[in-house]
């Protein structure tokens, strides 16, 4: 294989861009969910201090018990990181890659996302 070919398949590829709802559709410092191609997605619009509303997407799911109740979970911040806890159990995930920070074994999938204008898109990946 030439070096051309090689570096043309290693170039990724453009994010493919989902519109999921709207501005005012999404509720400051709380979760609201929607559904992405077969996955429930939490969307949380978090203030932040000093400058504009973060926005995050994560999975639904919680990881313990399996049940879809992310959205509902308690915003907060912990050690400078923004984060959600179950509702169930109250495990705290980093909402900006969805790590545990009890349970390292323990993931939420996040989802890049994005507001353009008033609508509220999540890039779908790979």
């Amino acid at each position: 294989m030439s070096q051309a070919n090689a570096a043309v398949r290693e170039m990724p590829k453009a994010q493919v861009w989902r519109a999921v709802c709207a501005r005012e559709d999404l509720v400051l410092n709380s979760g609201v969910v929607a559904l992405v191609g077969n996955a429930q997605v939490a969307l949380f619009f978090v203030a932040s201090i000093g400058g504009a509303p973060q926005l995050f997407a994560v999975d639904n799911r919680d990881p313990v018990t399996g049940v879809n109740v992310m959205g509902r979970g308690l915003v907060g911040s912990l050690g400078g990181d923004l984060v959600i806890a179950s509702p169930l159990y109250k495990q705290r995930y980093r909402l900006v890659d969805g790590t545990c920070l009890e349970d390292a074994a323990l993931r939420l999938r996040t989802w890049p996302v994005r507001l353009v204008g008033d609508v509220v898109e999540v890039g779908l990946g790979d």
